[in-house]
Parts: structure tokens; sequence; C-alpha cells
């Protein structure tokens, strides 16, 4: 099976044609594979459909991995060789939900989304836990398998409806991992990873936006290169050239027209902004809310700096406020706008944190990896609000009741996104190969999320 798009008159047409055809400059250079595409051929179906619920994603990927005592399973008994400083959690809105002191404003909204207590995988390496919460599957297989924002963006994308000239994978602002998120799916499915900081005075998205060139001297650039493809009048009927125009209008659409403008976030009134934090973290969470308005089925935002070895307190005081201020706003902003019924919202990081507390030097308190048990946080897309699911044991160290694996979540998403969780994609192979693989044994746990589903 071809990764290339099929275009117009079953033309396949490279980028290195593209700058052959004198499409240079910031749309040639730049200008992605799926610019044009409307249908990507004949490819991998479900099985079965069940009915979707959700209609797009937003992953805030929490890269180091959190501590899960500190965020949304604290542990006061346990005593401050456990909770540290956090000794006093706070209730939310629904009774027996309790959460961190310092989430204040995610407390008022606890009915909105649902808390997981006993994520487990077990592993404790930042890239191969990675692996395992974004694909659902084990390392060491001979495959790369797809996360799940390149298995979104394949059944959801162009050849199931979606028409926008935004991608319909995007990734704020660098990539969530160390491997290919498209996996075995290869260019089809890959994410456009924007770079730059939606907090800056001009967010200088890779490819769309080009840093020090303003849009009329884009303008100005294009105009140039038409005068100089003198060729072009000979070969106006041509259908590959036909077939160029295409895609160039959708270049420059997505730089100078109403597309690209999504990303530019001087057209929101600034209380809003400050509501969401004016911060990299705050302003992504705001942009991807812009994206959903677009109809973008997948948007993951890299939220790094929680692989606290050291001074993890410090750490915390500084990046909780940050959390609770941007994804309370974007959950209530989804909510206002009638958007979270139909919009998943999933926060998390590839493991916890040790439960104890390592004040020993060099780590000065700081927590160490912990795949054994961890949380998760969902809410919208028809994930109900209010709930708990699974219980970790006293001190945080393993669950307790109910363990939940990384292809359990991601089925329960796929379930609500409308892809049959039991469905299979296809390796360039041939060989089919499942969207989610069930490892649990279902006398001991595991298996659907039945309880927020």
């Amino acid at each position: 099976m071809s990764n290339k798009p099929d275009f117009p008159h079953n033309i396949e047409i490279s980028r290195r044609d593209l700058i052959r055809f004198s499409m240079y400059g910031a749309a040639g250079l730049m200008l992605p594979d799926w610019l044009g595409v409307r249908a990507w051929g004949a490819g991998e179906k479900a099985n079965r459909l069940p009915t979707a619920k959700a209609k797009s994603v937003i992953q805030i990927w929490m890269w180091g991995g959190p501590s899960h005592l500190d965020t949304f399973d604290p542990k006061p008994g346990a005593g401050t060789d456990y909770s540290g400083p956090f000794t006093s959690p706070i209730s939310t809105n629904v009774s027996g939900i309790q959460i961190n002191e310092m989430l204040t404003e995610l407390a008022k909204m606890a009915d909105k989304y649902s808390l997981i207590r006993s994520m487990t995988h077990g592993n404790n390496g930042h890239e191969t836990a990675a692996y395992l919460v974004q694909t659902g599957n084990k390392a060491g297989d001979g495959l790369v398998h797809p996360s799940a924002g390149a298995i979104v963006s394949y059944m959801k994308g162009y050849e199931h409806g979606y028409k926008g000239l935004i991608p319909p994978y995007i990734v704020l602002t660098e990539l969530l991992g160390r491997f290919s998120e498209a996996g075995f799916l290869g260019e089809k499915a890959q994410p456009l990873a924007t770079g730059g900081d939606p907090n800056a005075a001009r967010f200088v998205v890779e490819g769309v936006v080009a840093e020090k060139i303003t849009d009329q001297r884009q303008r100005e650039r294009r105009e140039l290169m038409h005068k100089l493809n003198t060729f072009r009048s000979v070969l106006k009927d041509d259908p590959q050239l036909s077939a160029f125009d295409q895609c160039e209008e959708g270049a420059y659409d997505l730089i100078l027209g109403d597309a690209g403008k999504v990303f530019d976030l001087s057209t929101e009134k600034d209380d809003v902004r400050l509501k969401y934090g004016r911060n990299k973290f705050g302003q992504s969470c705001l942009l991807a809310r812009r994206l959903v308005e677009r109809g973008v089925p997948y948007i993951a935002i890299n939220h790094g700096g929680w692989d606290t070895h050291k001074q993890n307190f410090p750490t915390m005081r500084r990046k909780l406020p940050e959390l609770d201020k941007a994804l309370s706003s974007l959950i209530q902003e989804l909510s206002d706008r009638g958007l979270l019924d139909s919009t998943i919202v999933w926060c998390g990081g590839e493991f916890g944190r040790t439960p104890k507390v390592q004040w020993e030097a060099p780590w000065d308190g700081g927590r160490g990896h912990w795949g054994s048990c961890f949380s998760a946080f969902v809410a919208g897309g028809g994930f109900k609000g209010g709930h708990v699911v699974g219980k970790s044991d006293s001190k945080g160290e393993m669950p307790d009741e109910r363990p939940v694996y990384p292809s359990d979540l991601l089925g329960g998403m796929y379930e609500l996104l409308g892809i049959d969780p039991a469905s299979t994609l296809i390796t360039p192979q041939g060989d089919p190969v499942p969207i989610t693989t069930a490892t649990w044994d279902p006398k001991n746990g595991g298996g659907r999320l039945s309880e927020i589903l």
C-alpha cells in the first residue's frame, strides 16, 4: 500500500516535483504531504464502528511523569515521607473526591472529569513507558506501533470525512516521544509539530508562519514566483500542472488565508488569554480549544518538566498552579461553548513517581520513576464526570482495586470516537495488527472502562 495520497487524475506529486516546478520559498520548501489531500485511497477499515460520541481529542502529555501523590491521588495519611509538605488535600465539588491543595480551580469542577487512580504497567523507563502509554503496546515485538494520535488522525481523517486544510493531527509544540508517533502507518499519519511558542508575540508555526517574514512579503514572493514561471502559460491546460496549482493554493491558504489564522492568538481577548495563563502551556491549551472549533480530530500538548528527580516540591509549587489555571480554563470553555460533550480531554504522563520521597542527597526531596501505579485525568467526549476509577494502596505504591492498563484507557477513547477497539490495522508487510492489545487477566482486573463509559 502506498503511503502517498492520491491527487486528482491519479497523479502522485512529491515535494521534489513541487520544488522542480518553482514551488520554492515557504510554501514549497515546507509544504507537507497532506496539503491538497482529500482521501488516502483504499486503506484499513474498522471491522465495525460503534456510534461516536466524541469528535476530537486533546491530549495533555505531562512528559517526564507527574507524581500521582502530588496531583490527583494525595496520601496525607501516609506521612510526610510520602506526602511531603502537601498534607492538606482539598475537597472537590464531588463528595469524597480530594485532590492536591494547589489545584483549587480544578477542585470546583470535578463533576466534569473523572480520575483513574490505578493506572499501571510496571515500566520505569521514559522512552519505553511513553511508547507503552501512547500505543498500548510493549516495545520489542519488531514493530513500531502508531500512537493514539496517529490512529485517530488516520481513522477520522481525510478518508473519513475530514476536510480541513489544517492537518488532522497537531502537536503543540514538540513531538511527544523519541519514537515515530506514526509508527508503521507512515507519513499519512504523521503529526504536524508546530514548534515555536504560542505565548510569543508572533507564534512561528513551522511550515505555516515563516520567522521574520511578514504576510505581505509572502504575497510579494508568490507574485514574483508566478512572474518568473514563464512556462506556466504554455502548459496552462496540462493536468499535472493543474494538480500542482491545487497544492499551491492549499499551501498559501494555510499560510495566508483563513485556515492559518487559527494559530494567531492575538485575535483573542486579553482577558481570555490571561485566564489560561500567559505562558507556553496556557496558550497551548487556548490554541487547542481553537483547533477543536475547527474540527481537528487530535491535538496533543507536550507539557514537559515533570521529571522531578531533584527538588520535587519546589517544582510542584511552580507547575501545579500553571496546570490548574490552564486545564480548568480549557474544560470550562469547552463546556461553555458546547464542545465538551464531543471533545475528550486526556491528561497524564508515561508513569508516576516514587511514592516515598527521596530526601537524601543528591535528590534533595526528589521522586524517581514509578510505573507500578499512577493516575490519569479524563473528561468529555462521552466520559462520565465525577467518578474515580480504581484505587491505589495506602501509600500509592500499587493498585489496590481495579488495575487499569494503557490499552484499557486507549480502547475507551477509541470506542467513544467510534473506532472499534477490536479492529485491526494492516502493516506494510500485509499483516493484521490489533489497534489495542489486551494483555490483562480479566480475573484480576483490567478491561473496558465501563465505570465511566
